[in-house]
């Protein structure tokens, strides 16, 4: 039967062959839960993504958010689907149990999330980001906010945002003029706007609870003043349940170019000088705790992308398959030569090939990097925990934009092999390039993250994190050394792993020169190159489980191995070429970006 939305043999392969993990699978850490517990869970995400949420990803895309007097209106068929997610509590897999999640381990969440992403992204982050806020809470909260807010945050009863963005304040957070007065209780009076939040006013659940983040009146501008304040749609009552109403409206929704079921609203806070806030932490500790969740944001925008990138690559290689259209090249000349399915077409072939290279590298980055994260909890020594923590921090930048990036150009390629028929929208692959393009915009688009990459990232700690990558990737290196069919793979990311480091040289001396501006203009190519050949090692690094298994697995696994070395090989033989290119371009240091008149840029 052919795969949909995800390809299932891959997600066993990354996290139980690849990622090795059962090893992670600590009782104690993680109890109740073994491989058999994890597959299981994995299935049945699986079984409800495509039976429940997936028949609504279409329809949901047609009707959106209905607006209409402040409140929104989700589509009528995502009320039964949002209903099972809340029910499964599949939102808060991976949330601890003391919170009122289910403590799964991140690698077997994350493989449920992708599958529900690529079902329908709009029904899972209102059942899911409640979550995000509840962590915050949780870190930074006081005790009776913990107690009234967290576990039914958790449980999506409540659902959660994130009012950051403003009009004249998107990535200079430090602009922000929603502000904060005291009052006698304790409590604060907010006033302002904020634009570009999701679910900020729906209808799937009975209360929403808004961080906030403003500037009480008289703290010093930028982001030192800044702090976060708990704003609830309805204030609770003494039994904790939806009371009155506050003074938060949503004054309207995006027209937007995708995920037009996610409403993405325009609030107003204190039009009529009555919305209440709860300081959360400390006065100006509002970036800090914001932060919390923005990392959580940005991995989950990464897998987003993913999720679509996944699901129009099964999607096109389906189709390819099922497609009949022109002969066989070889017997273009033979009249009674009956047509083929277009996977046989070489061009076909490549790009297919090309699409499974980045949704397979993808995969095993995302899930790389939120092991990073685990291990940076549970390794034994303080050394081995911290090692990880920076090593997940200087990976977060690709899981975000690089798969962003890339995984659009998937859905548009995703397209191009449907052709004609895949720029209608009889098809989803016309939605998946619609719906994963604000992947690389919001969260800190692609600029950001190479600013954060390049200026903040690779220094930390002298290069510490970055040297660690680079061993990392020299083990792998190492093992395919050993291996006939992987050695050239090998000497290929080895070469590129010497411009990498050159590359990141040329970055550091040109900042210590004092041409920041100059860096920061080849930051983002050094971000995709760099995300290039980390994809490379992951691929070279399935290569070297798979090559050793071709000959002695059973026989629906022998193409399923040997595709994995001939996709190591394609990539590192082929497209991999152009990011060694431009490892040497930014090496070349050229500033014609900086040094360009304004006026240059021409439509004067």
């Amino acid at each position: 039967m052919a795969q949909t939305l995800v390809d299932r043999r891959d997600i066993d392969f990354v996290i139980w062959e690849q990622m090795e993990g059962e090893s992670l699978l600590d009782e104690a850490v993680f109890p109740g839960f073994n491989k058999k517990t994890c597959d299981m869970i994995i299935t049945e995400a699986k079984n409800l993504a495509i039976k429940e949420l997936l028949p609504t990803l279409a329809q949901g895309d047609k009707e959106g958010g209905a607006y209409e007097n402040g409140t929104v209106t989700t589509p009528q068929c995502f009320k039964r689907a949002h209903a099972l997610l809340c029910e499964g509590d599949w939102g808060n897999l991976q949330v601890d149990a003391e919170m009122g999640g289910q403590g799964a381990p991140s690698f077997v969440a994350m493989a449920t999330a992708e599958y529900f992403m690529a079902a329908n992204w709009s029904i899972y982050t209102y059942a899911a980001l409640g979550c995000s806020t509840a962590h915050m809470i949780q870190k930074y909260g006081t005790p009776e906010q913990i107690d009234m807010y967290v576990k039914k945050l958790v449980s999506g009863k409540w659902g959660g945002t994130m009012l950051l963005t403003e009009p004249g304040a998107g990535s200079d957070v430090g602009a922000i003029e929603t502000s904060a007065t005291k009052n006698k209780d304790g409590s604060y009076l907010l006033t302002g706007g904020k634009i570009f939040i999701t679910n900020g006013e729906h209808d799937l659940c009975e209360n929403i609870i808004h961080p906030v983040l403003a500037r009480v009146e008289g703290h010093e501008p930028g982001t030192k003043g800044i702090s976060i304040f708990i704003v609830p749609k309805f204030f609770p009552d003494a039994n904790g349940n939806p009371g009155k109403r506050n003074d938060i409206a949503c004054v309207g929704v995006e027209e937007k170019h995708g995920i037009h079921a996610s409403a993405t609203c325009s609030m107003s806070m204190g039009s009529k000088g009555q919305c209440v806030g709860y300081l959360l932490g400390e006065e100006k500790t509002g970036m800090k705790i914001m932060f919390q969740m923005m990392n959580e944001a940005r991995m989950a925008t990464g897998l987003q992308a993913l999720a679509c990138a996944s699901a129009a690559h099964m999607l096109s290689v389906n189709y390819a398959r099922e497609r009949v259209q022109g002969k066989a090249v070889e017997k273009r000349s033979d009249p009674d030569a009956l047509p083929v399915p277009i996977i046989k077409h070489p061009d076909v072939r490549r790009n297919l090939l090309w699409m499974k290279s980045m949704v397979d590298g993808m995969r095993s980055l995302f899930h790389y990097a939120a092991i990073a994260e685990l291990k940076s909890v549970t390794e034994k020594t303080a050394e081995e925990r911290e090692c990880y923590a920076d090593l997940f921090e200087l990976l977060t930048p690709f899981a975000k934009d690089y798969l962003s990036v890339k995984g659009y150009e998937v859905c548009v390629q995703a397209i191009q092999v449907h052709g004609g028929v895949g720029y209608t929208k009889d098809y989803l692959v016309e939605q998946y390039a619609r719906d994963c393009k604000i992947t690389s915009i919001v969260e800190g688009c692609s600029g950001i993250q190479a600013m954060d990459l390049v200026g903040r990232k690779l220094p930390m700690k002298n290069g510490k994190a970055f040297m660690t990558l680079m061993e990392k990737m020299g083990e792998t290196i190492a093992r395919a050394k050993k291996i006939d069919v992987t050695k050239p793979l090998a000497l290929r990311l080895e070469t590129a792993m010497g411009q990498m480091g050159e590359a990141a040289m040329t970055l550091g001396t040109m900042a210590m020169e004092g041409k920041i501006n100059h860096a920061l203009a080849h930051s983002l190519p050094f971000l995709h190159a760099t995300g290039d050949a980390i994809v490379a090692w992951m691929l070279l690094w399935r290569a070297c489980v798979a090559a050793p298994k071709i000959k002695t697995a059973k026989k629906k696994d022998r193409a399923f191995y040997q595709g994995q070395v001939n996709t190591a090989e394609f990539f590192i033989q082929t497209t991999f070429y152009e990011s060694m290119a431009r490892f040497e371009s930014i090496k070349a240091a050229n500033g014609a970006a900086i040094e360009i008149p304004d006026d240059g840029f021409g439509g004067l």
